[in-house]
């Protein structure tokens, strides 16, 4: 059977810039599907990494205080300076809930990130990661730390030596069709929710994670 490529025919993606430059990006859509299937954990002292945009949107009046995490020195946002793979300057037991999107796969040493963000928590805190699966890679300040992209299976292996084998929940999202949306840069308002909704566990375009710390 024939196959027919029509707008894909081509050997540059339809956009470089994850689709945000025709909409939502189809990552985004299953990161603030996850986050709001989980609002109820966000919840008192909570940590972000980069701005507060996800815990505003999703805690709400459940958040008594917020910090925000950054790498670098400059981000009028950050409250907190530090990198996690150290957590150097992050006081141990301090949060209620950890909401860091997008960011172990930029991290050269991601479990040693994990063990900070587990000891940062307070007991009976809860993580709430997400990190890619099928992607592009970005064309920003941060292409030269994109170190990994993960599948659930490793995602498990690295969160349950750290949080422990029942504290742990993993949840995928993705298909063929949004896989590949994705990978052209192609955004959510280019496809219908129904094409987006469909899992496949083999094409995971985005691996979602709520992780506990035990509790004292």
């Amino acid at each position: 059977m024939a196959i027919d490529f029509g707008d894909l025919r081509r050997t540059e993606p339809i956009s470089r810039h994850f689709g945000y430059d025709r909409g939502l990006p189809i990552d985004r859509y299953y990161i603030e599907q996850f986050l709001d299937s989980n609002r109820s954990h966000i919840t008192g002292h909570v940590l972000e990494i980069g701005d507060d945009s996800y815990t505003c949107r999703f805690g709400g009046d459940r958040v008594t205080m917020c910090d925000v995490l950054h790498v670098n020195e400059g981000n009028p946002r950050a409250t907190i300076v530090s990198d996690l793979s150290s957590g150097e300057g992050i006081q141990s037991d301090t949060f209620d809930c950890a909401i860091i999107t997008q960011t172990l796969h930029l991290i050269y040493q991601p479990v040693a990130a994990l063990r900070t963000l587990n000891r940062v928590l307070k007991p009976g805190g809860l993580l709430l990661a997400t990190v890619p699966g099928i992607t592009p890679l970005s064309t920003d300040e941060w292409n030269s730390t994109w170190y990994w992209a993960f599948t659930k299976h490793s995602v498990r292996r690295m969160l349950e030596c750290t949080f422990g084998t029942e504290r742990v929940h993993i949840e995928t999202f993705g298909n063929v069709l949004a896989a590949t949306c994705f990978l052209e840069g192609i955004a959510v308002q280019d496809v219908t929710l129904d094409e987006l909704d469909a899992r496949d566990p083999n094409y995971d375009v985005l691996i979602a994670v709520r992780a506990r710390k035990l509790s004292a």
